[in-house]
């Protein structure tokens, strides 16, 4: 490893308190005060450790060979290349047994083009996230990402049904799977449309409210409502006015 590479190899001191579960991250940005500011961003967020850092092609490279991190935070402008060719470089290197799996990779970029983002999603990136940007931005992706690690792990090299897979999927974009309907009486399409209804809305909406979005009656609502509330995607609150009984308003929980 080179020696300006080995320097930036040297994890934080909020990193090297991390333990061997934590997830290990690489840092790639050009420049050296951003690639500071997303490493202590990484070691505030718990199951996370920064184990190194590299500001380009060059070192990034020699960094993914020598530290062999699990996830890698990638800008696309570097000085000697882009970072979206060192993810096809590194996917053109077969896994094997010595090397271990190939990282995953979050890009983090200025850049907006389509053109950009599209070859991010081909070369498999699990996020993409447009700077700048603040801590909260960050720990919502990390904290996806390591749902849908943990869950990946519980599932190990079982064969993954459908509604497996729509969970992964729908843990990497940060929402829950929808629980699975009873055989008679419920419509999966209709339940998601109850469902987004409840998390596009401004603020809790009733069943009356979700009805007239969806397009179905007001009995039919409450029933996946209520459906939906047992399983915790949407929660329940009561609002209470002067007489009468209680309104039943929703939201969504995540």
């Amino acid at each position: 490893m080179s020696t300006a590479a080995a320097a930036s190899a040297v994890p934080s001191a909020a990193g090297a308190a991390g333990t061997d579960d934590d997830v290990r991250v690489l840092v790639v940005d050009d420049d050296y005060r951003v690639a500071k500011i997303h490493a202590a961003y990484v070691d505030r967020t718990a199951g996370f450790t920064v184990c190194g850092q590299a500001h380009s092609v060059a070192q990034a490279l020699d960094l993914l060979d020598t530290l062999r991190p699990d996830l890698v935070l990638m800008d696309v402008y570097l000085p000697d290349g882009d970072g979206l060719g060192v993810i096809r470089k590194l996917l053109e290197t077969p896994e094997s047994a010595e090397t271990g799996p190939h990282p995953d990779f979050v890009v983090i970029t200025a850049a907006r083009d389509v053109s950009t983002v599209r070859t991010a999603m081909q070369l498999g990136a699990v996020h993409y996230l447009v700077k700048p940007f603040g801590y909260p931005a960050m720990a919502e992706k990390l904290t996806s990402y390591l749902d849908l690690r943990r869950r990946m792990q519980t599932l190990d090299d079982a064969d993954a049904d459908q509604a497996d897979v729509d969970e992964l999927f729908g843990l990497l974009r940060g929402q829950p799977a929808l629980p699975a309907l009873p055989a008679k009486g419920h419509s999966a399409p209709t339940l998601e449309l109850v469902r987004n209804a409840v998390r596009t809305a401004v603020g809790d909406v009733s069943a009356s409210e979700v009805a007239e979005r969806v397009g179905i009656s007001r009995p039919t609502a409450q029933r996946y409502l209520s459906y939906l509330t047992r399983h915790g995607v949407v929660r329940l609150q009561l609002r209470y006015g002067t007489t009468g009984r209680p309104e039943h308003r929703y939201s969504a929980t995540g």
